[in-house]
């Protein structure tokens, strides 16, 4: 951040009583991690900050530091509103669109507090009156240490901080091997040990605490794996029904798109999850090298995110979705096959 932002913000941190931390819908580790750091980092400063999510989140990240504190929006509406309607700043973290928050969307658009964006994903929209967009950064935590940093409070930084933004960084870079972990990620990490995240830990308690119905449901998945080699794509299914005879819980399905990555020559995978009380299929997509399935997304899936990773719905059938997905493929076939 430039010297302008910083200066407006410390002007906006000593002008507000009522701040909110919010992350987007189907909340992740970064969106978790980044809100949870950032508000203890606020609270430690002496100002009062609430961490709001639009809705629950995974099991495997509610061990985290200060994640009782969490308000959720569908648990906790009339109190949230409230909030919302009081508060004086409200950063967004990990979203750069106030409808990726669902429901809380209208409730932003109608606040008249002031809106600080931090995030780094593509094209954000133009509704924060301070925007710390970086598309090229691992992960929205990461950006956060670099904002604390920014207002000279790297010294602030507590176990409980270093832990949140060790995990919201571990997550959304695949535990540091996706593209955009560069050299200064690493040297990001290594503070956060410094400071108290206990490495080790974090990973196991995220990653080593798999359920057996999640694992029988990873089953499934790959036996619904299909490869498409004329385009050097796979894709996963998986029905309501499926997810259902699996006890499905939320988070349950994080990472199986990966493994659809992993094959041998495949640059582009998508896995396809049928959720009927939305009445939508939900889309997550993945690639490797150039092949942009952002673009992908929005152009054909209501969706957007990364160069690499980016997720996206439709509001057809499971069988409708994937047969439109597979029709649409032939328009990408030399960029799928450029370089493979």
């Amino acid at each position: 951040m430039n010297k302008e932002k910083v200066a407006l913000i410390h002007s906006l941190l000593r002008d507000s009583n009522n701040i909110l931390v919010i992350g987007h819908k189907n909340p992740d580790g970064d969106a978790i991690g980044s809100c949870l750091g950032l508000a203890h980092f606020l609270n430690k400063k002496g100002y009062s900050a609430q961490v709001v999510m639009p809705n629950d989140f995974p099991e495997f990240l509610k061990w985290l530091p200060g994640c009782d504190n969490i308000l959720t929006y569908d648990k906790a509406t009339d109190t949230v509103r409230d909030l919302i309607h009081k508060a004086d700043l409200i950063f967004t973290l990990d979203f750069n669109a106030l409808n990726r928050t669902g429901d809380l969307g209208e409730l932003l658009e109608k606040s008249d507090a002031k809106f600080v964006m931090i995030d780094h994903h593509q094209q954000p929209d133009n509704y924060a009156v301070v925007t710390y967009s970086d598309v090229k950064m691992s992960s929205t935590s990461e950006m956060v240490y670099h904002f604390m940093e920014a207002l000279g409070g790297i010294s602030e930084i507590s176990s409980e901080i270093a832990t949140n933004l060790y995990a919201g960084i571990m997550t959304d870079t695949g535990s540091f091997r996706f593209p955009a972990t560069s050299p200064e990620t690493h040297r990001v990490i290594a503070h956060l040990i410094e400071s108290g995240a206990n490495n080790s830990d974090i990973h196991q308690k995220i990653y080593d605490t798999n359920s057996p119905d999640k694992l029988r449901l990873l089953g499934v998945a790959l036996k619904n794996l299909n490869i498409l080699p004329e385009y050097n794509t796979a894709y996963i299914s998986l029905s309501q029904k499926e997810l259902d005879d699996n006890n499905f819980r939320k988070g349950d399905t994080e990472g199986f798109v990966n493994y659809a990555l992993s094959v041998k020559g495949v640059k582009f995978a998508v896995i396809f999850i049928e959720n009927r009380q939305e009445g939508i299929t939900k889309i997550s997509l993945r690639s490797k090298g150039s092949f942009s399935v952002n673009e992908f997304a929005r152009e054909h899936f209501n969706g957007g995110g990364h160069t690499n990773a980016a997720g996206g719905r439709s509001s057809l059938s499971l069988t409708k979705t994937i047969k439109e997905f597979i029709s649409i493929l032939p328009s990408y076939k030399n960029a799928l096959n450029k370089d493979a």
